[in-house]
C-alpha cells in the first residue's frame, strides 16, 4: 500500500462522508480524493516531482490535506514546514533542503518573502488559503491546478521511494530533516489502526499540526484510513476545542499532556461540557502518574491512552487503558510487529530493569537526515538500529519506561539525575499546573537541578517550601536546588516545553552547556 492509496481506499468505501472540516469550509472523501488527484497531475504535468524538492509552509488549514496526499500521488518528496519556524531556521532548513516549490498558507506568506532572496533553489511559490497577489514566481493554487485531470495519475511508485521530509523538534541548533518511504508510514497506520481505539463513527479534532509526525502520520493519516471526519484546528486554544466538543460533535483527538492539562484546568472547564469526547490519545512528551491521576479523576468517561513515537521512527509503543493503573509509570510496549530494545553504550542488549538507550529496528524507521550523512550514520548502530536517544528500561512485560532523554540528562558531581524524575515529584503537589527541570552551572557540582514552575490559579507555596517537599519524594540530592516561579512556560508547535530556551540564560558566558 501507498500513502494516495490509503485516500483512494476510503474514498471508495465512504464517498460522501464528510472528510474534513475546517471552519465553515467542508469536503467529501470523493471530492477530497478528486482535488488530490489534481494536484498530482498538476505536480506531474509540470515536472515538479524531481529536482528541487516541493513544499508545504502551513498550520492545520482546510487545503493542507489535499496538497499532502496530491505530493505522495505525485510521486514527488513533500517537506513539511513548520509554521512556527523563526525566519533563520525557514532559510536554513529551505536551502539544506533544497527546497524549489513552496505551498504556502497565505498568513505566512509575509514570512516566506522575507527569506526568498536568500533560497537560491525557490522559484515557485503557490499561495492558499487567502488573497494574494501573483508576481514573478507567485501564484494561486486555483492557478497551479488549472485543468489538470482529476482521475487517478498514471504513474508508478514503490513503497521503498521517499515520499515526505519531516522535521526534528528543533529546540537544539537548527532541525534536521527527517526523511521517509511510503512502506514506513503506512505501517505506523496500520498499527495505530489496530492499537488504538479510533474508530470511522468518530469525530477527530486535529490539533496537533500537520508538519509534526504525530499530527499528520500518526493521528491525521490514521484517521482518513478509517473514513473518520477530521475538524481541522489551526491553532491550540481550550476554550475552541472545548467549543468543538460540545458543539461540533468531536469525540477523539490526540493531545500533548500540557494541553489536556490546559483544558481540564480551565476555569470553564466541566465534565458536562465535554460529555461528547470519548477517546484521547496523549504523548510527545513525558506525563507523571500525578498528571495521569488528574485526568482520570477530571474525566472518568474518557478512554486516555498514551502512545510514543518520534520523528526518526513513527509511533512505537502503547498502552492499552486496562494498564492506566498498573502500569501507570510506562508509556506502553511495543507493538506486535516491531522490534525494540535496550542498549548499553557498545550496542549491547541490557536485561530487564536495567536503563539505556531505547533502540528500534524495522521497516518504520527513517531513511536520512536529509544531506546529513554524518548524522544519518551516528543515528544507527551497524546492525542497522536507530538510536532514539532517549534512556529507557524494559520490564518483565515488555512495557517500556522512560528515565529521560539522554540529552536532558544532568550530571551532578558524578552522579546522573534525571528531569522525569524531579518533575513527577514536582507534579504530585496540588500548587503545580506545569513544570520543567534542567540543569544550571555550578563550580562545585558541575550542574545543579532547577525547575521553573507555573502554578495552579489560586495556589500559592514558596520556593524553599516546595524545594522540601520534593526532598520527601526523591533521594535529597536529586531535589530542585532553585525553583522559579513563572507565567508559562516556552512551547513547540506541537506543545513540547522548550527547556533549552528556558536553559539558556543560565549557560550565558559559559564554554559549555552541560
Amino acid at each position: 500500500m501507498l500513502i494516495g492509496d490509503i485516500l483512494l481506499t476510503s474514498a471508495k468505501n465512504q464517498p460522501d462522508k464528510l472528510a474534513i472540516v475546517a471552519g465553515d469550509q467542508e469536503i467529501t472523501y470523493r471530492e477530497l480524493n478528486a482535488t488530490a488527484n489534481r494536484i498530482a497531475n498538476a505536480l506531474i504535468g509540470q515536472k515538479l516531482t524531481s529536482g528541487p524538492n516541493i513544499s508545504i509552509f502551513s498550520a492545520n488549514h482546510f487545503e493542507y490535506p489535499a496538497i499532502y496526499f496530491g505530493a505522495a500521488k505525485s510521486g514527488g518528496v513533500l517537506a513539511h514546514l513548520s509554521a512556527r519556524f523563526s525566519a533563520d531556521e525557514l532559510l536554513h532548513v529551505i536551502n539544506k533542503t533544497d527546497i524549489g516549490t513552496v505551498f504556502v498558507h497565505a498568513a505566512l506568506l509575509e514570512t516566506l518573502l522575507s527569506v526568498k532572496d536568500n533560497t537560491p533553489h525557490l522559484s515557485r511559490i503557490i499561495v492558499f488559503g487567502g488573497e494574494a497577489s501573483e508576481g514573478e514566481g507567485i501564484e494561486t493554487l486555483e492557478g497551479f491546478i488549472g485543468d489538470a485531470a482529476a482521475p487517478e495519475p498514471e504513474i508508478t511508485i514503490a513503497e521503498t521511494d521517499a515520499f515526505a521530509i519531516t522535521y526534528t523538534g528543533g529546540t537544539t541548533g537548527f532541525p534536521k530533516g527527517v526523511v521517509v518511504n511510503h512502506a514506513s508510514r503506512v505501517i505506523g497506520s496500520v498499527r495505530a489502526e489496530r492499537e488504538f481505539d479510533m474508530r470511522t463513527e468518530d469525530v477527530m479534532c486535529c490539533s496537533t499540526p500537520l508538519f509534526h509526525i504525530a499530527g499528520l502520520f500518526v493521528w491525521f493519516q490514521t484517521s482518513i484510513k478509517l473514513a473518520s471526519t477530521c475538524v481541522m484546528m489551526s491553532a491550540w486554544n481550550p476554550d475552541e476545542f472545548m467549543d468543538m466538543v460540545e458543539n461540533r460533535g468531536v469525540t477523539a483527538a490526540f493531545l500533548v499532556p500540557t494541553q489536556i492539562n490546559s483544558v481540564i484546568s480551565h476555569d470553564e472547564f466541566s465534565e458536562k461540557r465535554v460529555s461528547n469526547w470519548r477517546y484521547c490519545n496523549y504523548g510527545g512528551s513525558p506525563t507523571s502518574v500525578a498528571q495521569l491521576e488528574r485526568m482520570l479523576e477530571a474525566l472518568p468517561n474518557v478512554v486516555w491512552q498514551e502512545q510514543y513515537g518520534q520523528s526518526e521512527a513513527g509511533n512505537l509503543t502503547v498502552r492499552p487503558p486496562e494498564f492506566n493503573i498498573s502500569k501507570a509509570d510506562s508509556i506502553g510496549r511495543a507493538y506486535s510487529d516491531l522490534e525494540l530494545a535496550v542498549f548499553d553504550r557498545d550496542d549491547k542488549p541490557l536485561p530487564v530493569g536495567e536503563p539505556g538507550e531505547v533502540v528500534t529496528k524495522g521497516l518504520h524507521n527513517m531513511m536520512e537526515y536529509y544531506n546529513d550523512p554524518v548524522q544519518t550514520k551516528d543515528a544507527f548502530t551497524v546492525d542497522g538500529w536507530l538510536k532514539t536517544g532517549d534512556v529507557g528500561y524494559l520490564d518483565e512485560d515488555g512495557f517500556l519506561f522512560l528515565v529521560d532523554r539522554s540529552k536532558d540528562m544532568i550530571i551532578s558531581g558524578g552522579e546522573n539525575v534525571y528531569p522525569t524524575e524531579i518533575e513527577n515529584a514536582l507534579y504530585t503537589h496540588d500548587a503545580v499546573n506545569e513544570c520543567a527541570v534542567f540543569g544550571i552551572p555550578d563550580d562545585h557540582w558541575g550542574e545543579l537541578p532547577a525547575a521553573h514552575v507555573v502554578l495552579e490559579a489560586g495556589q500559592s507555596i514558596d520556593e524553599d517550601a516546595l524545594i522540601d517537599y520534593c526532598a520527601t519524594k526523591i533521594a535529597r540530592h536529586k531535589r530542585p536546588r532553585l525553583i522559579k516561579f513563572v507565567d508559562s512556560l516556552p512551547k513547540t508547535a506541537v506543545g513540547k516545553i522548550q527547556k533549552n530556551a528556558i536553559k539558556e540564560a543560565y549557560w550565558t558566558d559559559r564554554d559549555r552547556s552541560i
